[in-house]
């Protein structure tokens, strides 16, 4: 795939995320590529706001904010949880619609909320949309996207994963994200998809 941009081994790259189930999910795909991680929570970074209306345009301010603050390449990930019946939502605002009055994020509470404004309609078709974004001090930019398509349940089931994991029981299987095995998860989910179109472009090979 010409025209992409290759990271090296042992190359050190900014995590810009302050979610730590996402740090955990990224550094373990990362793992194997010999790329030293950090984390833009560990460096202090600020958040920026996110005003995009696409997943890959939220990434996209996260990874080139956190590249420029730290000076090295940063790897952004904006993730969320869509259904059919809802139009796609929550979608980009799948963190906000677990933020509470105190500005912590409550997802027992946001799965609640889905179900409720579902639940009246008899397609449960729901996915999972991820989009990862590389970028470089110097404003170059590699984006990704990918998507586990599968069926909303009620209620959550399992304690593995984060967010809406508990919800979510993907196509061809019956466990939920949430009772999964996180080695399963990591193969078959969004983020999994993503990473493999950014391993193809950006990440050392052989």
């Amino acid at each position: 795939m010409s025209g992409h941009r290759r990271l090296s081994r042992g190359e050190r790259i900014v995590i810009a995320t302050h979610n730590a189930g996402k740090l955990r999910e990224v550094a373990a795909l990362l793992a194997p590529f010999g790329i030293e991680t950090v984390s833009a929570g560990a460096l202090g970074l600020p958040e920026p706001e996110e005003t995009e209306e696409s997943f890959l345009g939220n990434a996209r301010i996260k990874a080139v904010a956190a590249a420029r603050a730290a000076g090295l390449p940063a790897l952004s990930d904006d993730s969320g949880f869509s259904s059919a019946s809802l139009a796609g939502a929550p979608g980009v605002r799948t963190a906000d619609w677990a933020l509470q009055p105190d500005g912590s994020r409550d997802y027992a509470a946001a799965m609640r909320k889905v179900m409720e404004a579902a639940q009246e309609f008899e397609d449960r078709t729901a996915w999972f949309s991820c989009a990862l974004v590389l970028a470089w001090p110097d404003g170059h930019v590699e984006g990704f996207e990918g998507r586990a398509m599968g069926h909303w349940v009620w209620p959550p089931r399992g304690s593995r994963g984060f967010g809406y994991d508990p919800m979510f029981v993907p196509d061809g299987h019956d466990e939920t994200f949430g009772e999964m095995d996180p080695a399963e998860k990591h193969r078959i989910s969004h983020r999994a998809r993503a990473f493999a179109l950014l391993s193809a472009g950006c990440l050392p090979q052989g």
